[in-house]
């Protein structure tokens, strides 16, 4: 590998052999010759036998992975037309079938019908780790479902949750980018055989005028390439709105892995919880204690970079003039391929960290001990009431303490000795055993936290997991290279 020139990290440092694959060039210039050869076959399937040859249809099957990519940069150099320089070194494989490869197309016949193949297998891809993804993080939900953990609300001590319960809201968007990844494969249509504008006026003279001929071959191309149905209608590109819609979904998945890291990222901060660390991984060059969650930040950063491109896509489709301009060819050769790679790398970190959160139990309850007592007031306002105090009397009572010991913790850095106040205050009817009943066990104040998640799980995840169970098969390599 050379040290001399730019290397792309989303390839050299993040993402999997098999996204790469998938939008390297030779996977492209392959697609572009499985579409010729759909073209042909049609085309010769349709009636077109004097001009297309079975000895030519083959000789294109035989030469499709034999790809000479010399005389194609030479070839491009000369002409300034990537397709067209493909279309001759393709005809140098096979010279029976030079003179009849493109036949009646445009170069966005292959342009397009490629980028729409490559979208769906890495839409698959993204779902497989979707899936993957979510399962990782429901088992992790469940085992945690019942551990109680402060909750907060404009990152300020609020009402306590579950552990579980916190990481469901994560694991519901998870879910809905599924469902939204779902509908948008369903929206990937072939661009099939619609010619230069889109009107077929290629095809239509080469069948001599017969439309129904015309029809069949849009639908037999599209079959022949894997889809079941072609848009109904196009310019020389297939819509550009769907690259806006593809993007937004895969910027939904960056978001909800940014969520995900960034409140682990939070939690670490207050030591309750910890994303995997290696045996001799360094947390900090100057400061050997740190254990800083690298796999949540790089997550964050490739999410934020991800969250960012739908904005180019529809930049790109509103600046599309009339049937086609080609300023979108450039940022789409860049901006697709990055969206995939950046979503790959993206689900990689969520499934490896996911797989190996570190819940700080006795962290999680000392955090929680010490806001316990405050969460505990209504609770102990409402235990007085019940034995004989005045409420208005007993909540100024209470909100004289809390504000005491509010001051005492920040400005002298004691602990909470609310509870301890409470109990020595003649004025409520309440003995420490009393108050420690009400506030000793955090279980009282989660709701039906547990509840929720064993619900949510079983209603909403376990179904989709079931449903999704070949995307399980197997293991999934650990994608965190650096």
């Amino acid at each position: 590998m050379s040290r001399e020139v730019y290397k792309d990290p989303l390839v050299s440092r993040y993402t999997s052999d098999h996204m790469q694959r998938l939008f390297s060039e030779r996977t492209k210039f392959e697609t572009w010759r499985r579409c010729w050869i759909a073209l042909a076959e049609a085309q010769r399937e349709l009636g077109l036998t004097d001009l297309i040859s079975q000895e030519a249809i083959d000789q294109m099957i035989a030469g499709v992975a034999d790809i000479d990519f010399e005389l194609a940069e030479r070839k491009e150099r000369e002409l300034r037309h990537d397709v067209m320089a493909h279309v001759h070194t393709f005809a140098a494989k096979c010279p029976k079938a030079a003179g009849i490869i493109h036949l009646g197309a445009t170069s966005q016949f292959v342009g397009c019908n490629a980028d729409l193949m490559l979208h769906r297998q890495a839409l698959e891809f993204v779902r497989t780790d979707l899936v993957r993804a979510i399962d990782t993080l429901a088992g992790f939900v469940e085992a945690h479902k019942g551990i109680p953990q402060l909750g907060a609300t404009h990152f300020q001590p609020a009402q306590p949750t579950t552990v579980g319960k916190r990481f469901s809201l994560a694991l519901q968007d998870l879910l809905c980018d599924l469902d939204a990844l779902e509908w948008v494969l369903t929206q990937v249509k072939a661009r099939g055989a619609k010619g230069t504008t889109g009107t077929q006026a290629s095809f239509l003279q080469l069948f001599g005028g017969d439309h129904d001929k015309v029809i069949q071959l849009d639908q037999l191309v599209a079959q022949k390439l894997g889809f079941d149905e072609a848009f109904p209608v196009t310019g020389q590109t297939y819509p550009r709105k769907l690259d806006t819609k593809i993007l937004e979904v895969l910027a939904g998945i960056g978001a909800t892995a940014h969520w995900v890291g960034v409140n682990i990222r939070l939690l670490s901060g207050v030591k309750e919880i910890d994303e995997p660390f290696g045996k001799k991984q360094v947390g900090s060059s100057a400061m050997p204690y740190k254990r800083n969650p690298m796999r949540c930040e790089r997550m964050c950063a490739l999410s934020r970079k991800l969250i960012a491109l739908p904005q180019n896509c529809h930049a790109t489709h509103a600046n599309q003039w009339l049937e086609r301009t080609l300023d979108d060819s450039s940022i789409r050769r860049v901006d697709i391929p990055q969206a995939y790679l950046l979503t790959d790398a993206i689900l990689g970190l969520l499934v490896n960290v996911s797989d190996g959160l570190i819940v700080n139990r006795a962290a999680v309850r000392k955090r929680l001990d010490e806001e316990l007592p405050f969460m505990a007031t209504e609770e102990i306002l409402m235990a007085a009431v019940e034995k004989g105090g005045n409420r208005q009397e007993i909540h100024e009572v209470i909100r004289q303490h809390a504000i005491n010991v509010g001051r005492r913790i920040k400005d002298e850095g004691k602990p909470n000795d609310l509870l301890a106040r409470l109990a020595a205050d003649d004025r409520l009817p309440l003995e420490d055993a009393d108050l420690q009943r009400i506030a000793g066990d955090p279980s009282r104040f989660i709701g039906r936290a547990e509840q929720q998640v064993e619900q949510f799980l079983a209603r909403d995840v376990k179904p989709i997991l079931k449903t999704h169970a070949v995307c399980l098969e197997g293991e999934a390599a650990s994608r965190v290279k650096v």
